[in-house]
Order: structure tokens, then C-alpha cells, then sequence
């Protein structure tokens, strides 16, 4: 039986869509079969961030009342054989996919994958009961900022009342030079802060958004790809390492650079 993860904040915008959708594909080059839910029901963002918002047939509205079966709602990447999503449902009501229903959908699926990520709707009201219902894991994403983090340490303690085993933190939108200089949080003191493992530390690259994922090839250099394949093979417990963004930022040629940098 696959892992069922839910990915989720508690707040808007701190990147939880292409975190799903760039883990999805770094746990695909390390040949796990993995499954894309997009649980924000009336909204479509994941089939965009996959780039399969053209090949929709069924959804997971169609599969919610039986208008298909659910593997006919799934879509297959064109890069990884092994990596589908389930999108959302433009058309239904989010009430009409109880949360016993969106359960039984991710239960099926969890036995044919070995991860099903649900990429979580913001907010902490009926969209994040449904989602958080039909998980046994949780990733929390947050950014290194205070209305961030506190939204994070909220999410973590509504977790602590659903049948969730494990919690953990992922860090976005790490900025180096400003952890290296002390104006920015670095990922480990917001991880102890909020008394929260820490899985995945993502640094900030406009390269890597909503519309673009990391680069599908097995050649992977840019230091927001290597953060991904770190998160990934972290949840796989191939190691307890997350990505140093001030790495950079360190030794006296890098000062010499960022003096010139500004």
C-alpha cells in the first residue's frame, strides 16, 4: 500500500501546488509510481503546473459520481510513465466530494501507487478537512515569513486532531545571502521553531513556478532541482539531508561576489 501525503499550509501562495508537482517528479526519476490529487475542487492549478490541463477527459468529479472509473480520470506525463494526475473538478459544487468520498478515492489509489500527494486547498475550512481526511502524512509548506510560519504552526496543530502519523516541514522560498546575512530565518530555526521535523529546505528561483517545473531529465543541476531530489529521497529514507541555500554565500570569493552584487 502507497504512502497517502497531503501537502499543505494553511495559507495561500507559499508555493504548495509546484512543490506537488516538482516532488511528484523528483520521486518519479527515483522509479516510485506516484499520483497527483488535486483536492481544490473548483479550481484547476496542478493539471497546469503538470502541463496537462489540455488532455483532461474525466476528473475527479466524474470519478466522485461514478461517471467513470477512477483510473480513466487519471493522466499520464508524457516524461515519466509513472507519474499521473488526478485533477480537480471545474463543475461540481466542493460539497457535492464529502470527505469519506475524496478518503475512498485516495484509498483506491494508494494501492496502486506507492505515493499519492494531495495538493491541499488554502484555507483550513472544508477544502483542508477534505483533503487532510483522505491522508495518513503530511508535508506543511510555509516561507520564512512571519504570516507564513504563523499559519504553519496553526495547520500543525489542527493536524494533531486527524489521523495523521506523521508531520512534516518543508521551507520555500529560501533567499541565501539573506539567511547567510541573518535577515532571513534559515530552514532548521523555523523547523525548531515550530518543534516540526524538517523534509525538504527549497530555495527561491524564479526558474521554478506554477507554470514551470523542474527541468524532466535525469540530468539535474540547478540548485532548486538538487533541493527536490534531496526532498525526495529524504521521504524516501535514503538520507536526513535537506538543501544548504547559503551554501553559496560562504568563503571570501562569495563575499568579494556579493559586494559587487550589492
Amino acid at each position: 500500500m502507497g504512502r497517502k501525503i497531503v501537502l499543505t499550509s494553511g495559507k495561500g501562495g507559499v508555493g504548495k501546488t509546484t512543490i506537488t508537482a516538482n516532488l511528484g517528479i523528483a520521486l518519479a526519476m527515483l522509479s516510485k509510481k506516484i499520483v497527483l490529487v488535486d483536492a481544490d475542487i473548483g479550481l484547476n492549478n496542478l493539471d497546469v503546473a503538470m502541463g496537462v490541463e489540455n488532455k483532461i477527459v474525466y476528473d475527479i468529479g466524474d470519478a466522485a459520481e461514478n461517471r467513470c472509473r477512477l483510473k480513466q480520470a487519471l493522466i499520464q506525463d508524457e516524461c515519466f510513465s509513472s507519474l499521473y494526475t488526478l485533477p480537480s473538478a471545474k463543475s461540481i459544487e466542493p460539497n457535492k466530494i464529502s470527505s469519506k468520498v475524496f478518503s475512498q478515492i485516495t484509498e483506491e489509489l494508494s494501492q496502486d501507487f506507492d505515493y499519492v500527494l494531495i495538493d491541499c486547498p488554502a484555507g483550513i475550512e472544508d477544502g483542508f478537512h477534505r483533503a487532510v481526511s483522505g491522508a495518513s502524512e503530511a508535508l506543511v509548506v510555509t516561507t520564512p515569513h512571519i504570516s507564513a510560519v504563523r499559519d504553519a504552526d496553526k495547520v500543525i496543530s489542527l493536524l494533531s486532531s486527524y489521523s495523521i502519523k506523521k508531520v512534516s516541514l518543508i521551507v520555500n522560498r529560501l533567499k541565501g545571502k539573506l539567511v547567510k546575512d541573518g535577515s532571513m530565518m534559515d530552514a532548521k530555526d523555523i523547523s525548531q521553531l515550530l518543534r516540526t521535523p524538517l523534509a525538504g529546505a527549497i530555495p527561491d528561483d524564479d526558474n521554478i513556478n506554477i507554470n514551470s517545473q523542474i527541468n524532466k531529465t535525469k540530468n539535474m543541476k540547478d540548485a532548486a532541482q538538487l533541493s527536490y531530489i534531496l526532498l525526495a529521497e529524504n521521504l524516501e529514507g535514503l538520507h536526513n539531508r535537506v538543501y544548504d541555500c547559503s551554501y553559496g554565500y560562504r568563503g571570501i570569493i562569495n563575499k568579494i561576489r556579493n559586494i559587487f552584487r550589492g
